[in-house]
């Protein structure tokens, strides 16, 4: 199965044609949004996926998805410019094709990435327990007490960071790098997020029963007790 993400109607259904030739089953949408719960629902084998989306955009998409899927995914973008943020980023995208392309170059494409291998499953990610705080990478979820708890993108890739090993004290620019990927602003802006964090999630400052303050280096994750 195929699965077209494209907010150019004409150039979606003309590529979602190409690879029905090839035996694909293709769904087409639009947006970011959609895309991610499609792959979630559909398992697609192969996503042509646009760099340029309504809502979020193809790098944050194809992020969401390489947390659940182990699809092929070739990026569409508009500039050759751009082919270099998408690896730069390092997305998880297998490959990239710059717009304007043939449909043939792209089906060559997708016939290349389908005779690479290719794992079958994914490695088993537990969901992670603090206390009264669980934590589900893969569906990016978090529960305190049972009741969802609503995060930002960064807010939850700084907890994922931070949970993932909970025993390694961070510094600010760990996270930053982690998190942020590059940033060259004030590193204290870890700490506007760590404290909308620690507000989400009922913890306070002083004691850190999540996110816990290690002195002269950042921060590291608590036990919730």
């Amino acid at each position: 199965m195929a699965l077209v993400v494209d907010d150019e109607v004409p150039l979606a259904a003309l590529v979602g044609s190409y690879l029905e030739r090839e035996g694909f089953d293709v769904q087409l949408v639009g947006d970011g949004e959609t895309a991610v719960r499609e792959a979630r629902e559909r398992r697609p084998d192969v996503i042509v996926l646009d760099l340029m989306l309504p809502g979020i955009d193809g790098i944050e998409a194809c992020r969401q998805i390489r947390s659940f899927s182990d699809a092929y995914v070739l990026m569409l973008t508009a500039k050759a410019e751009e082919a270099d943020k998408i690896v730069g980023l390092s997305t998880g995208a297998d490959d990239y094709v710059v717009k304007p392309f043939s449909p043939g170059e792209l089906v060559a494409r997708v016939r290349a990435l389908m005779r690479r291998p290719r794992g079958d499953a994914l490695p088993a990610i537990d969901v992670r327990h603090f206390g009264d705080v669980e934590i589900d990478p893969l569906a990016r979820e978090v529960r305190k007490r049972g009741e969802p708890v609503e995060l930002t993108r960064l807010e939850f890739e700084l907890l994922d960071a931070l949970s993932e090993q909970p025993r390694v004290a961070f510094t600010r620019r760990q996270l930053l790098d982690r998190v942020w990927g590059q940033w060259f602003g004030d590193e204290h802006v870890v700490d506007v997020h760590v404290a909308n964090l620690r507000r989400k999630l009922g913890d306070d400052a002083r004691s850190g029963r999540y996110v816990r303050t290690v002195r002269g280096v950042g921060y590291r994750m608590g036990t919730g007790m």
